[in-house]
C-alpha cells in the first residue's frame, strides 16, 4: 500500500503539480480539463484510463461534453500519496497533447 504524504510531503508534491488544487480535507487533489470538443477529451480520458490500469490507480472523474473535473486520492491510503502526484504528472502531459 502507498504511504500517505505528510504535511511537507503534501506542499513539496503539490509544488510539481501547480494546476491542480488541494481538496478541502486536503486528502485529494483537483483539477478540471477543458477540451475544444468531446473527441477530444475522450480521446484524453482514454489514455489516462489506459495509464490508470497499469498503475492499478484510477482517477475519480466526470465528464460532460468537453469538460473533465478530475479527483485523485488513493483510497487504500485514505489520502494523497505519490501514486497521486505521478497520475497528476502524467494527465498535465497527456492533456498537453489535445490541448495545443
Amino acid at each position: 500500500m502507498a504511504a500517505r504524504l505528510n504535511n511537507a510531503e503534501r506542499s513539496a508534491a503539490l509544488k510539481q503539480v501547480p494546476q491542480w488544487k488541494l481538496a478541502e480535507d486536503s486528502n485529494a487533489i483537483l483539477r478540471q480539463f477543458k477540451f475544444g470538443n468531446f473527441n477530444q477529451a475522450f480521446g484524453f480520458m482514454t489514455q489516462v484510463a489506459l495509464q490508470a490500469e497499469k498503475m492499478n490507480h484510477h482517477p475519480e472523474w466526470f465528464n460532460v461534453y468537453s469538460t473533465l473535473d478530475v479527483k485523485l486520492t488513493t483510497h487504500d491510503a485514505g489520502s494523497l500519496t505519490e501514486l497521486d502526484i505521478k497520475l497528476a504528472k502524467f494527465m498535465d502531459k497527456a492533456a498537453k497533447r489535445f490541448l495545443d
